[in-house]
């Protein structure tokens, strides 16, 4: 998998110590500012689009993979959450760099199973495949919660056993959540686990960071240092928009809504570039 633009994109993170952003998107708007802040910023960046996006339209699918191969600067499209094989099958016609295998509501025997199997058909096909060891509990908009299952924490050893499945990217579970956390007092990050996680899977796979609502600036640098590449964007770079467009539906004429709230995404991918350290690193 080493010609994978997704592949030689988180590499690069990892040896550059610096995180790629990964913008999880929902519309035209969405994918608009993260062309828009990638190539301003002169930054690598990947578009995360959920299976939601399958049954929703194909059209959304190709609208960001256009948006990937027109921009000036790298930028890789990825599925992220694909939770049924049905769907990474339906995912894999489309040009994905790469999609996430993520069996976690299953038990861990099954999970590993079923990664492992799924990965070697979307090797076959040249995409490359994450997976999540343990579950990071919670949901968010177009992703089953898992909040009913008991919250496991990844540990070195399981972490080793996944990459063995062949996986290129890796999304520990290390006390982050999906969704929201009720408050920045309540995020409570193991970098301890982090480290020995790292450790473990050095030189096979890369880690990626899942759960980042509500995130200090502080708190995404620390997950960087403990090696994570991609970190997963949601409410993070969306809140402006969705509050503007909260407001000002049906108030201001829908091509200022849709003009203001790229600018307001835009803004706030920006920023967490400099966060991330991925500022003209592209």
């Amino acid at each position: 998998m080493k010609d994978n633009k997704a592949v030689k994109m988180l590499k690069a993170a990892e040896e550059g110590g610096y995180g790629v952003i990964g913008v999880v998107s929902y519309n035209l708007e969405t994918i608009t500012a993260v062309v828009r802040a990638a190539e301003k910023k002169r930054s690598p960046a990947q578009i995360l689009l959920f299976p939601w996006a399958l049954h929703y339209s194909p059209l959304l699918i190709h609208l960001a993979a256009a948006a990937c191969s027109t921009a000036t600067v790298p930028i890789v499209l990825h599925m992220d959450h694909a939770q049924s094989e049905e769907e990474i099958v339906a995912a894999s016609e489309y040009p994905f760099d790469s999609i996430m295998v993520d069996m976690s509501h299953y038990e861990k025997e099954d999970n590993l199973e079923k990664t492992e199997r799924i990965t070697k058909m979307l090797h076959a096909k040249g995409i490359a495949t994450e997976a999540e060891p343990g579950r990071i509990n919670g949901g968010e908009d177009g992703v089953a919660d898992t909040g009913d299952l008991e919250g496991l924490l990844t540990d070195e050893v399981e972490a080793k056993r996944f990459v063995d499945t062949g996986i290129d990217f890796l999304a520990p579970a290390f006390g982050n959540v999906h969704g929201n956390y009720g408050g920045v007092e309540n995020i409570k990050l193991d970098f301890e686990r982090l480290d020995k996680i790292r450790e473990a899977i050095k030189g096979k796979a890369t880690l990626v960071l899942h759960g980042t609502n509500t995130f200090p600036d502080d708190t995404m640098r620390g997950c960087i240092k403990g090696g994570m590449t991609r970190c997963n964007v949601n409410e993070l770079v969306l809140s402006k928009y969705n509050k503007y467009v909260a407001e000002n539906t049906g108030k201001v004429p829908l091509t200022e809504l849709m003009g203001k709230g790229t600018d307001l995404i835009q803004e706030l991918i920006e920023y967490q570039m400099d966060v991330m350290g991925s500022t003209g690193k592209a």
